[in-house]
C-alpha cells in the first residue's frame, strides 16, 4: 500500500489510533436505527476497507456485538465509534469517516437506510437516497 494512499484516524481522546487502505466502494451516510443509537446522532458516515488493511497503531478498539451478525468497535475510554463489522462480509470493515484525521479525503456518495430515518431527517444534498442498502435500490 503506498503511504500516500493510507488513511489515518483515531478516537477523541487519542487512546486508539488506526491506519487503513482507501475505500473499496463509495462511502455512505447510514440512517439505520442501530447506527443512530450507537452514534447518538441522526446519521453516521462510513467507508469500507479490506479488513486486512485496518491496523491499530495505538491501543485497540473495544468490541460490542450490537446484533447477531454485527460487531461495533469503539474506544473504551472516550466512547468514539470507530468500526462496524458484519459476519456476512468477514473480509471487510466499515470505518467512521468522522474518526479520520483528514475526513475530507473520503466523501459519502449516498444515503442508506432512509426507511429508518426520523421524519425530520431529509437530506438536501442531492445524493441518492436508498430505503435500505444501496443494493436494495
Amino acid at each position: 500500500m503506498p503511504s500516500d494512499a493510507a488513511l489515518n484516524g483515531g478516537c477523541l481522546c487519542g487512546a486508539v489510533r488506526y491506519r487503513c487502505d482507501a475505500p473499496v466502494r463509495p462511502a455512505t451516510y447510514c440512517h439505520c436505527t442501530s447506527c443512530r443509537r450507537a452514534a447518538g446522532a441522526h446519521v453516521i458516515a462510513w467507508f469500507t476497507v479490506p479488513a486486512s488493511s485496518l491496523v491499530f497503531t495505538q491501543g485497540q478498539a473495544a468490541m460490542y456485538r450490537s446484533s447477531s451478525p454485527v460487531q461495533r468497535g469503539f474506544c473504551a475510554r472516550c466512547g468514539t465509534q470507530l468500526t462496524y463489522r458484519n459476519d456476512r462480509w468477514p473480509d471487510e470493515v466499515d470505518v467512521t469517516i468522522g474518526s479520520l484525521d483528514e475526513p475530507d479525503r473520503v466523501a459519502p456518495a449516498a444515503h442508506i437506510w432512509m426507511e429508518d430515518a426520523p421524519r425530520w431527517d431529509r437530506p438536501g444534498d442531492a445524493l441518492p437516497c436508498h430505503a435500505r442498502s444501496q443494493a436494495d435500490g
